[in-house]
């Protein structure tokens, strides 16, 4: 009996505790992009949630807004007078039958651009939030910078295939600069299977080489197997190709701008490579796939776990940003209409778009949550 509780407890701190952080932090950013522009932009919020279902705790403020806990922590959501649910779909008949002065500080009710505003300062206080946590870490941490320096090919590689020798010094792959053995890992790992021009210096000459990553099957340290690309060179031990470099604030803001951007290009290329049939759906994950990394970076360290924050902040804002109904995306998609018809998506259009987003919604967190079950 001792030993299930303290594995129970093992489980509820271990991973439980940590995802409950990671996704709180996420959801909690989310959600104040959307409340923050609309306090600024005159709309009155009526809850501002963390978490689903039976409030755990709850309080007003001064301008009448419940906060609430929810006891289910996998999202979050504001709530706007005059929106029908947590979705923001507006209660037409409910706004309809205001006087002026509170319909006017109904979303409904504000002009295109301040519902563009509203709705779109979800995703962008995520982007804001990894760059942020990014700078933080490039600022205080640093990095250890390893020249893209190969020290040896691995035989009947694709490098090998290719042509790259010892000593070669990769300036770029695709037409994108290279600074770093990191970066040339982070593209190569996502471009098997994928012809890649590389631009190498070798011994001052600039030569260019065609490389196909080959797909390969790793196991990381927490026994986590996946598929990645493989070049087959191995990274120069010279001291002088490797130091430790801490930025400056300015630089260090640019480079988290560019390690979000990495984020949603890559993010697109694995999803680009799974609907062309290139890559199996198996590397999509759920809550619990979240849960299990959040569980395995805190075991890591504190710095880990920030850093996921980071990353799945990225994602959350990318996905929410799709154009599908009941997502931010979706709004955005029926603004646009808006704006290029000159009146609103009739509301039966609306109501039709909502439920098939619903049901969009919720057959991907089935197929994600069995992927997660499965795996």
């Amino acid at each position: 009996m001792e030993t299930l509780v303290s594995q129970i407890g093992s489980v509820g701190f271990g991973i439980i505790l940590p995802f409950i952080f990671v996704l709180t932090i996420v959801v909690f950013f989310h959600e104040l992009g959307h409340f923050y522009v609309a306090r600024k932009c005159g709309v009155a919020v009526e809850v501002f949630s963390i978490g689903f279902g039976r409030a755990l705790a709850s309080w007003y403020d001064k301008h009448g807004t419940q906060w609430k806990i929810g006891w289910l922590p996998l999202g979050g959501y504001v709530k706007f007078l005059g929106d029908e649910n947590a979705a923001s779909a507006p209660d037409i008949e409910k706004i309809q039958q205001m006087d002026g002065d509170t319909r006017k500080h109904t979303l409904f009710d504000k002009p295109l651009i301040q519902r563009v505003a509203v709705v779109a300062a979800g995703p962008i206080a995520n982007f804001l939030l990894a760059i942020i946590i990014f700078a933080g870490l490039f600022t205080v941490l640093g990095q250890r910078v390893t020249d893209p320096v190969i020290g040896t090919v691995v035989a009947d590689s694709a490098a090998a295939r290719a042509g790259f020798q010892a000593g070669d010094v990769i300036k770029g792959i695709d037409g994108k600069d290279i600074n770093t053995f990191a970066e040339v890992r982070r593209i190569v790992t996502v471009n098997a299977d994928t012809e890649l021009v590389f631009e190498v210096d070798r011994n001052g000459a600039n030569l260019l080489l065609l490389a196909t990553p080959d797909w390969v099957l790793e196991t990381d340290r927490f026994g986590n197997e996946f598929r990645i690309g493989r070049l087959g060179v191995s990274v120069g031990l010279d001291e002088a190709n490797t130091r430790h470099v801490r930025y400056n604030p300015v630089t260090a803001v640019w480079m988290g701008v560019e390690e979000s951007y990495f984020i949603v290009e890559q993010t697109f290329v694995v999803l680009g490579r799974i609907i062309t049939g290139r890559e199996s759906t198996e590397n999509l994950g759920g809550p619990i796939r979240i849960a299990q990394l959040s569980g395995q970076a805190a075991s890591i360290g504190l710095v880990a776990l920030i850093n996921l924050t980071a990353v799945l902040s990225v994602s959350i804002g990318l996905v929410n940003l799709f154009p599908i109904p009941m997502l931010d995306g979706g709004h955005l998609m029926f603004y646009a209409y808006e704006a290029v018809a000159g009146k609103p998506m009739p509301e039966k259009a609306q109501e039709v778009g909502m439920r098939i987003g619903l049901s969009l919604v919720l057959a991907m967190f089935i197929f994600v949550t069995w992927n997660d079950i499965t795996r």
